[in-house]
């Protein structure tokens, strides 16, 4: 009987040692990329009509020039609004509007007046046509750079043209603290509210206070050492 030849993927398998605590389930491929920032995208018509539409699939694209993305359904209402338009802004969610977040999300703009229904004040952008959430932190005005059909959903990449954020939440030194929001994250069908701060950017990097007092001193103490050695002797 002759031997079958064991493929690359299952060498490397063969190879890796298994913990017996450790006990995953393969499901079927699909979305699982979670928590996901739950925003509430506005956009106006050519007839000047304003609409709201929640996004789970949103997110960062690029830093310089600054871009994100939106996926969204072909058969939304707001999807044609938008490819017609090629604006609109992305408004970040608080535990505030946690409730409007998801009526936007569940009911369609043309059975209802979504602005007028969950009594958001319509604030206008400054630099296109589109309207933003007033009673959001932060309004990102956008416009569409490119739109890929891709199957279920199309997405959206688009040019950040402008962001507008709450005064509210501007500290003493002028730096804006997005924290104190109270912004809200979806996961797998629910919404939560995000939680305390695990640390910041770089931190498991950082040298402690301590750390940096003990390598100024050793500084100064080779410092001190080598005046000491470069001394003529007296």
């Amino acid at each position: 009987m002759i031997e079958k030849k064991k493929t690359v993927v299952e060498k490397k398998k063969s190879s890796i040692k298994e913990d017996s605590k450790i006990n995953k389930i393969s499901w079927k491929a699909g979305n699982m990329l979670y928590p996901l920032p739950a925003v509430m995208v506005s956009l106006t018509d050519k007839e000047g009509n304003s609409n709201i539409i929640t996004l789970a699939w949103a997110g960062t694209i690029c830093t310089n020039p600054p871009m994100l993305s939106v996926s969204i359904r072909p058969e939304r209402y707001s999807y044609k609004i938008i490819k017609e338009t090629g604006e609109f802004v992305v408004n970040l969610t608080t535990k505030e509007l946690a409730y409007a977040t998801d009526y936007c999300g569940v009911k369609s703009g043309k059975d209802v007046d979504k602005f007028g229904k969950m009594r958001l004040t319509k604030l206008a952008s400054e630099k296109i046509n589109s309207v933003a959430i007033a009673e959001s932190p932060v309004n990102i005005e956008c416009k569409v750079r490119q739109i890929m059909e891709l199957g279920s959903h199309s997405l959206f990449i688009a040019d950040v043209v402008n962001v507008r954020v709450d005064s509210r939440y501007i500290d003493e030194k002028g730096r804006f603290n997005l924290a104190k929001s109270e912004l809200i994250a979806y996961s797998h069908g629910r919404y939560y509210e995000l939680g305390k701060e695990l640390g910041t950017f770089g931190y498991s990097i950082k040298k402690s206070k301590e750390t940096i007092k003990k390598i100024k001193k050793l500084k100064k103490k080779q410092s001190e050492n080598k005046k000491i050695k470069k001394s003529p002797v007296q």
